[in-house]
This record gives structure tokens, sequence and C-alpha cells, in this order.
């Protein structure tokens, strides 16, 4: 099974691509970034991310896609309405490729790659790599964040054989 990992966010959207092919077996399939500038336009940014989506999705043709569900503190109301845009833009790509989509919370993953939910972003990174044997950590935490979601749908699907 593909699963696709996004990490959703109007300047940097982390992805990966996993190949689950028993548990705790994965390949990596691909990794890496749809970054923005702040200088364009959001209309123009957010064009760029759901181009990215389209061809991400023809080209590597996942079964899945796992999406880290929103969560915004309530002091900070204008980034859960760029957060939305973003998450948008992705879920429409998504919807129009046919790809069944499930989100997760970021806690959720936590736990599942972890063990706990209030893991710090080190800790994933760690694990991710340990479990992908990457050997370097990769530039944007987005990114590692991405793969994490898609081990962790892996492991919940695996629970449920």
């Amino acid at each position: 099974m593909r699963i696709l990992g996004i990490d959703p966010a109007l300047k940097v959207t982390g992805y990966g691509v996993v190949d689950f092919l028993k548990p705790n077996k994965f390949t990596l399939i691909s990794a890496g970034a749809i970054i923005t500038s702040p200088k364009d336009v959001v209309p123009k940014r957010l064009e760029k991310i759901y181009q990215a989506m389209v061809e991400l999705l023809s080209d590597t043709k996942p079964d899945v896609m796992v999406l880290e569900k929103v969560y915004v503190h309530y002091q900070h109301p204008t980034t859960a309405f760029i957060l939305g845009q973003a998450r948008g833009i992705i879920c429409l790509a998504c919807a129009k490729a046919k790809i069944p989509l499930v989100e997760y919370a970021a806690t959720q993953v936590k736990k599942a790659i972890v063990g706990r939910g209030l893991s710090s972003k080190l800790q994933v990174q760690k694990m991710v790599l340990n479990t992908l044997k990457l050997k370097a950590i990769p530039r944007f935490t987005d990114v590692t964040d991405a793969l994490a979601l898609a081990i962790t749908y892996s492991y919940m699907l695996s629970s449920r054989l």
C-alpha cells in the first residue's frame, strides 16, 4: 500500500510517500517540501500548492493520503484561517484525484511514533529516521512530520488486521 503523508502550511508544506509492505517494513518513495514565497499574494501561493499536489498525486499514485488535523491556539485565529486555506487546496487536489483522505491529530501521531502524545519534534524526527533507516534529518521538520503521518497510518492499519 502506498501512503502519502502531508503536513500542510502556506509557507512550507511537507510531504512523504512510503510503500507499506508489511508491519514495520517500509520503502521510502519520495519526500520533500512545497515551498511558497511570502512575497507572493496568497492566491498565487495556493495555486502553487495545488499544482504541486496535483503533480505529486499523479507521479506517486498513493492509495491513501494522510493529513494532519488543524490545531491552532485560540490566541492565533489568523493562523487557523491561513492554514485552512492551504488544507482546503490540498483536500481539493485529493478529492479530484479520488484518493481516500484520513486525518490524525498531532498527538495521535506522536503517540503512534514515539509512544507519548506529548513527545517533542526531535523525538518524532529520530523515530522516523530510525524507522525508515534514513541517514540525515530532512531540512524541514514538515517533511519528517509528513513521513510520521504516513507511518502512523500504517500502524493504525496493522492494528486492524
